[in-house]
């Protein structure tokens, strides 16, 4: 594998591979830094939207089955990512051609404001749930002041190293919280499932509105929507192999708790307002507060991918630079833009991000050297169509066959059309100067 700039790359750090010098991340760096990301208060939410359409017993198995696949699909890619030293920009670029590539660079980026921003909000509603559950705020200006105040944080995070937030701060101190903090909302959740009977609940029956594998499709929507931002980390891992098992166990552990937690609220505590059920545990203002600094890494998160995929785009800026910019722009969306209408976007994303990534897996596993695919100019014309046709199959499973789910049947497609495809477009020149 190359570890020194390419040529085309002209000094762009987000298309040159990382060098192994600066390639720190062990196996609990990847565990830690994906079980830490995969915890939040949306992956609770998107939880209890799973009940009561589904029963318990089908909503936790779609959980666990979900879960795995998603995870292992990030996994796979983190291993890319590592194995190559290339951001995510890097292996689309490899994947699709240097001057098509800068369209599904461009997506992720407008989708990453679209995370950033929501997780501002979450945070925004959830510091003013807080403040005035324990009366210290009630006038109308906290929910701005809150806004401004997590947009500090962010801008104070994005002006120092990324390494360093992951290795000295997520690991040893952020993650035990948030583990502690689960912890005590599953024990006090799972006293009130006592306390109305355990066996009822779990055998409790779906009321119907969703198929097991429309479930399916937004288990999978959450581990999915990480697909563009994973390698702009497992670059900075050591060994393929260790950023494979890392990631993998870190987020298939955080995704499976933090949706099955969602559904112990949504059976235990119906509401609308899960932030609210979560305070009405006992101990959980504490709870609650820990796991709102832990989205603090998930904004974090998208906002340090959307600088590296910016910097791809204008090396000109410092991948600082552009996260900083990001920030503040999110800071000021949150303001003003209405973010609570989740499901959609999310599987709006879906429908974008599962085909792109068929075709990356397909083309890029097994690859012995991706960074040679780099060429300049150029367009992979049979990548393009076959992700094309995967986001138009996805939107019509989604509109024809709605209970057997999208984005199985579209990963599915697209990888091996572009499988079938892959060893032709290498050797007979589909992709064709731009």
């Amino acid at each position: 594998m190359a570890s020194t700039p390419i040529s085309s790359a002209g000094g762009n750090t987000a298309l040159t591979p990382l060098p192994k010098s600066d390639r720190l991340f062990g196996w609990s760096d990847h565990a830690a830094l994906w079980l830490s990301l995969g915890v939040g208060l949306l992956v609770i939410q998107i939880g209890a939207y799973l009940v009561p359409a589904l029963g318990t017993k089908a909503a936790f198995t779609v959980i666990l089955c979900g879960s795995v696949l998603g995870a292992g699909l990030l996994a796979w890619t983190a291993k890319m990512g590592c194995d190559s030293g290339l951001s995510s920009a890097g292996l689309m670029h490899a994947t699709y051609g240097s001057s098509f590539a800068r369209l599904p660079v461009l997506l992720n980026i407008v989708q990453l404001i679209g995370w950033t921003t929501f997780e501002l909000v979450v945070m925004r509603d959830g510091t003013v749930a807080i403040a005035r559950q324990s009366g210290s705020f009630t006038g109308a200006i906290w929910p701005l002041l809150a806004t401004l105040l997590w947009g500090a944080v962010l801008l104070a995070l994005l002006s120092g190293s990324m390494v360093k937030l992951v290795r000295k701060f997520i690991g040893r101190y952020g993650l035990p919280l948030v583990i502690a903090s689960l912890l005590w909302l599953s024990w006090q959740f799972l006293a009130k499932a006592s306390a109305q009977g355990l066996a009822a609940l779990w055998n409790r029956p779906g009321v119907g509105g969703m198929s097991a594998l429309s479930a399916l499709d937004l288990v999978i929507a959450m581990p999915v929507s990480w697909l563009p931002l994973v390698a702009d980390f497992a670059r900075h891992g050591r060994d393929g192999n260790s950023a494979l098992r890392g990631t993998w166990l870190g987020y298939a552990v955080a995704n499976i708790w933090c949706y099955a937690l969602g559904v112990l609220v949504a059976l235990t505590t119906p509401s609308t307002d899960l932030v609210a059920a979560l305070l009405l545990a006992q101990g959980g203002l504490i709870a609650l507060g820990l796991i709102l600094i832990d989205e603090v890494d998930n904004a974090y998160g998208d906002l340090y991918s959307g600088a590296v995929a910016g910097h791809s785009l204008k090396p000109g800026w410092s991948v600082r630079r552009w996260g900083m910019a990001l920030a503040v722009l999110c800071t000021a969306l949150a303001g003003v833009l209405p973010m609570h209408s989740l499901e959609p976007f999310l599987l709006m994303l879906s429908s974008v991000f599962v085909p792109l990534y068929g075709v990356i897996l397909a083309r890029l596993a097994g690859q012995a050297n991706v960074v040679s695919l780099m060429t300049e100019r150029r367009v992979n014309y049979s990548a393009l169509v076959i992700w094309l046709l995967g986001v138009a199959c996805y939107h019509l499973y989604a509109q024809l066959a709605p209970n057997w789910g999208a984005a199985l049947p579209t990963l599915v497609l697209t990888f091996v059309l572009a499988r079938v495809t892959r060893a032709r477009s290498s050797s007979s020149g589909v992709s064709v100067a731009a």
